[in-house]
C-alpha cells in the first residue's frame, strides 16, 4: 500500500501534468485507504467520517478525561518542574538542598560568624549542583517532556471534536450513551491535524511509570489515569499512528497528495533554569542574613551616634526622589543612607562641638610640633570641604540643578528610546560615586582628627605633657571639663567612622 503511494509521489517529477498526476495520486489514495486496517474509520464515497472514527476518540477521552482539568497548565507550572527535579534526586541530594534553603541558611545564621558560614554554604551550593551528573539530567528531562507530551495530549479538545457527531454529548459525563452519526469529512480535518500534533509525541516506548509517579506527586498522592487503561490505549495508539490513517484521510479530504505531518516533541531544559535559580536563592539568602546583620549594626551605631536610626537632612538625594529610578530598574540613588547620615553628623556635631573643640586646640593650643597642629587642620579643614561640597552635590540633583536638569529629560524620553536609559544610568553611577567619594574622603579625615583627639587626650593625662604645653589655658577656655569633652568627641567620632565605613565601598567592589 505504502509503496504503490511513494511510487506515485516520486512519478510527479517526471512528468509534465502535474495536475492529472496529483488527481492520480488521490485515486490512488481511495485505494490505499480500502486497504487500510483502519479504512471503517472513513468512508472515500461520499467523503464521510464514520461513527467508529468517533468511537475511537470517545475511547481514548474516557481514559484521559480525569486528567484533562488537573493538568490543564501543567506547562506553565514551576512546581511541577521542581516536584520532577527533585524526583530523581537521592537522599544525600535531598539533604544537600534542605542544607542551602532559606530558612536553614537564616536559622544556622542565628549566632554564627556569617563569613563563615558564606563559605560552608557555597560549598555545599557546589557539591548539590555536583550531583546533577549528565544521566541524571538525561532522566529528569525526559521524564519532564513525557509529562508535557501526556498534558498536551490530554488537552486536545476531545469534547469539541465528538460533539460534531452527537449534538447530546456531555463534556466528561460517561453515564449517557452516545450515539455518533456519519458526518461530512471537512468538518474534521483540522480536527484530525491539530490531534496528529500531540499524538505525535506520545511514545509507548517511553518510561510512563516515572512521569506517572511525579504527577501523582503533584496531584496529591492520587493517579491522574487508569495505568491499566492508558497501557491499552497506548498500544491502540501505536497501532493507529503505524497503519497512517489519519494522514490518509488528511490527504483526501483536502484533495492533497503532498500533505506531510512532522511530530514535534517536547523538548525543554528544566535542569539548568533549576540550578540557576537555587544558586540566586542561596547566594540572595547568605546576602539576605549579610544585610540584616549590617542593618542592625548600623542602627545600632546611628543610635549611639544620633539618637535615632532615621535621620534625613538631604533635599534631593534622597528615597522619595529615589522611586522613579527605581520603578524603572535604573538602580537610582545607592548612597542615600550614608550622605545623610554624613550631612546630619557635619550639620550637629561637627560645625559646633568638633568645631569648637578644633578651634581651641589649632588657635589657641600651643603644640610642641608645628607638624601635628598642620596635620589636624588639614584633617579639620577637609571636613569644611566635604560640608559645602555635599550641599552644592544636592543642590545639583534639584530640577534646575546640572544633574537633576539632565536627569528629568533623560527619565521623559526613556520609555521610547533605549539610549536614554543609558545616559540615565550614567549620570547615576558619576552621582553614586561622587557621594561615595564625599564620604571615603570625610573618613579619612575623621579618622585623622580622631587620632590627634586620642593623643591630646593621653597627653593631658601624662607628666610632663609632650604634645601641648599650654593645658591650664585651655582648660580655662573651655567652658566643660576638658577631658569629658575631649573623650565625648573621641567616642563620637570613633562610632561615627565606624558607620561611614559601611558606605565606602564602591558599586564595583560590592
Amino acid at each position: 500500500m505504502a509503496g504503490s503511494f511513494i511510487d506515485k509521489f516520486f512519478s510527479l517529477f517526471h512528468s509534465g501534468d502535474t495536475e492529472s498526476d496529483k488527481k492520480k495520486l488521490v485515486k490512488q489514495l481511495v485505494k490505499d485507504l480500502s486497504k487500510n486496517k483502519y479504512g471503517r474509520f472513513y468512508k472515500t464515497k461520499g467523503e464521510e467520517v464514520t461513527p467508529a472514527f468517533a468511537k475511537f476518540f470517545y475511547d481514548m477521552y474516557k481514559i484521559i478525561s480525569p486528567a484533562q482539568v488537573f493538568l490543564q497548565n501543567a506547562g506553565k507550572s514551576d512546581q511541577l518542574k521542581q516536584m520532577t527535579v527533585e524526583f530523581f534526586m537521592d537522599k544525600k541530594h535531598l539533604a544537600l538542598q534542605s542544607r542551602i534553603g532559606k530558612e536553614a541558611i537564616e536559622e544556622r545564621g542565628r549566632g554564627a560568624q556569617i563569613n563563615v558560614l558564606a563559605k560552608q554554604v557555597r560549598e555545599e551550593l557546589s557539591q548539590f549542583v555536583a550531583g546533577f551528573d549528565s544521566e541524571r539530567i538525561r532522566a529528569i528531562e525526559e521524564c519532564y517532556n513525557l509529562i508535557i507530551a501526556f498534558a498536551k495530549f490530554t488537552n486536545f479538545d476531545f469534547f469539541f471534536l465528538l460533539k460534531k457527531f452527537d449534538a447530546n454529548i456531555s463534556e466528561r459525563n460517561f453515564t449517557y450513551q452516545p450515539r455518533f452519526d456519519s458526518i461530512r469529512a471537512e468538518y474534521v480535518s483540522d480536527d484530525i491535524k491539530d490531534f496528529l500534533e500531540p499524538a505525535g509525541a506520545v511514545d509507548p516506548d517511553q518510561n510512563w511509570k516515572s512521569a506517572f509517579e511525579v504527577l501523582k506527586l503533584y496531584k496529591g498522592g492520587m493517579d491522574v489515569v487508569n495505568h491499566a487503561h492508558w497501557a491499552k490505549l497506548l498500544a491502540y495508539l501505536r497501532d493507529v499512528k503505524r497503519s497512517k490513517i489519519f494522514e490518509l484521510m488528511v490527504r483526501h479530504i483536502d484533495k492533497d497528495p503532498f500533505w506531510q505531518f512532522t511530530p514535534q516533541m517536547p523538548d525543554e531544559n528544566i535542569v539548568d533554569p533549576y540550578i540557576q535559580k537555587k544558586k540566586h536563592d542561596t547566594e540572595e539568602a547568605i546576602n539576605g542574613i549579610q544585610n540584616s546583620k549590617r542593618n542592625a549594626q548600623i542602627n545600632q551605631l546611628a543610635q549611639t551616634v544620633f539618637g535615632s536610626a532615621d535621620v534625613e537632612r538631604m533635599k534631593y538625594y534622597t528615597n522619595k526622589q529615589n522611586e522613579i529610578y527605581i520603578k524603572k530598574n535604573m538602580g537610582g540613588f545607592t548612597r542615600i543612607q550614608g550622605i545623610n547620615y554624613l550631612k546630619a553628623f557635619l550639620l550637629d556635631y561637627f560645625k559646633k562641638d568638633i568645631r569648637e573643640l578644633c578651634d581651641l586646640f589649632l588657635i589657641r593650643g600651643q603644640w610642641v610640633s608645628q607638624v601635628l597642629s598642620q596635620q589636624m587642620s588639614e584633617g579639620f579643614h577637609a571636613l569644611m570641604a566635604v560640608a559645602e561640597e555635599i550641599l552644592v552635590f544636592d543642590e545639583k540633583l534639584g530640577e534646575d540643578g546640572e544633574n537633576g536638569s539632565r536627569l528629568k529629560a533623560a527619565m521623559v524620553k526613556v520609555d521610547r528610546d533605549k539610549g536614554q536609559a543609558k545616559y540615565v544610568r550614567i549620570i547615576l553611577k558619576a552621582v553614586n560615586e561622587e557621594a561615595v567619594h564625599m564620604i571615603t574622603k570625610a573618613a579619612q579625615a575623621l579618622i585623622v582628627v580622631g587620632k590627634h583627639l586620642k593623643s591630646a587626650l593621653e597627653d593631658f593625662q601624662k607628666s610632663p605633657h609632650e604634645l601641648i604645653i599650654n593645658w591650664k589655658e585651655l582648660e580655662t577656655s573651655s567652658g566643660e571639663p576638658l577631658a569629658k569633652r575631649i573623650a565625648g568627641t573621641y567616642k563620637k567620632i570613633y562610632f561615627f567612622v565606624q558607620m561611614l565605613q559601611f558606605f565606602a565601598r564602591s558599586e564595583e567592589e560590592e
